[in-house]
């Protein structure tokens, strides 16, 4: 089951006697327990309605022993189970004897009285498992995947708009891309804005630049996509910028390596036809970061990104042998591929 139809079913008032989520994007997941949590118990009652267990530190009888007690003064409870033992191929641990059997039991017939919910922090569940396969037979389990670059905008829009807010144009977008792809970042710093903008106000791009303070990644993206358009300027101001936050030049240096590999990888994947989707499995990135990254590329010669790496490798290796100045070695870099240009 995809996220989008198990927040639909919650929203219509439909809720599952049992439930895997499972994935990468760790706030949807929370936030999926926490709507579960608001339909099973009123919020005076949430001491006695919700219990909490952790598959790496009890039994699995005793996880079934409470979800098959009857609650106590409340019509359901909830049954929160962290887990990367029975639905994952985490390894499990010797001082902890889990009966696999029993829960398949018990998924037969659940109780009506229990929400139970295995949250496994894994981008997959693992397929050779009786377990995985009975939570999927049922519709059961719920693949919490990180959003596309268009959904996780839209997504942002959509925060502010419930609050009251509107959005100029590329405000969002200067969101995302100085706060990144942490959905609990782009949460936080969404309601700022809205507080800012005021009852019935406009969040603008400005207004981002001055309250939203880059990460060190963003900043490394916009480094990058400054040094393709030659502007020495800009290039050497965000570098300062970096060094008043005291960041470290041998970091930045491993993050342009970072960034100038994922640009080749795009480079190369896209000429095979794989998707931003595709492209995002393959690399471990964001699709956002990889729509990002994809624009910033296509300014690039693959012969001058490789010379790029070879150069920022030798770099690095000067940095760190104390043949160069780290902080001049960083800038004077910076200054020689600013000039050259992308071909």
């Amino acid at each position: 089951m995809e996220s989008r139809q198990a927040f639909r079913e919650i929203r219509e008032g439909k809720v599952r006697p049992f439930y895997v989520i499972y994935g990468t994007e760790t706030y949807m997941m929370n936030d999926f327990a926490e709507r579960l949590t608001e339909r099973v118990a009123e919020p005076e009652h949430r001491d006695m309605a919700i219990v909490r267990f952790d598959t790496a530190e009890t039994p699995l009888d005793d996880i079934l022993d409470e979800a098959e007690t009857l609650p106590f003064l409340v019509p359901r409870k909830l049954v929160l189970v962290r887990d990367s033992v029975l639905f994952a191929s985490g390894k499990e641990s010797s001082k902890i004897e889990h009966r696999p059997e029993r829960l398949a039991a018990y998924l037969q017939q659940p109780m009506d009285t229990t929400v139970l919910v295995f949250s496994v922090p894994h981008e997959k569940l693992d397929e050779r498992k009786k377990l995985v396969k009975a939570a999927k037979s049922q519709d059961a389990a719920v693949s919490f995947a990180p959003l596309s670059a268009e959904e996780l905008l839209q997504w942002v829009v959509r925060r502010g708009e419930k609050q009251g807010r509107r959005w100029a144009p590329d405000a969002a977008e200067e969101l995302l891309r100085r706060a990144g792809t942490d959905m609990s970042v782009l949460a936080a710093e969404t309601d700022k804005l809205c507080l800012h903008a005021g009852e019935g106000g406009t969040i603008t791009a400005a207004s981002v630049s001055e309250l939203v303070p880059a990460a060190a990644e963003q900043n490394v993206f916009k480094l990058t996509e400054e040094l393709a358009s030659l502007r020495t300027e800009k290039v050497l101001a965000l570098y300062y910028d970096l060094l008043k936050q005291r960041e470290e030049p041998i970091k930045l240096v491993s993050l342009l390596v970072r960034q100038f590999r994922n640009m080749l990888y795009v480079k190369e994947l896209g000429g095979q036809g794989y998707s931003p989707q595709q492209m995002a499995g393959q690399l471990g990135l964001h699709p956002y970061a990889v729509k990002i990254t994809s624009e910033q590329a296509r300014k690039f010669s693959v012969d001058r990104l490789a010379k790029l790496l070879s150069d920022l490798a030798d770099l690095d290796y000067a940095m760190k042998t104390g043949q160069v100045d780290k902080t001049l070695g960083l800038e004077l870099f910076l200054l020689r591929t600013a000039s050259a240009g992308a071909s």
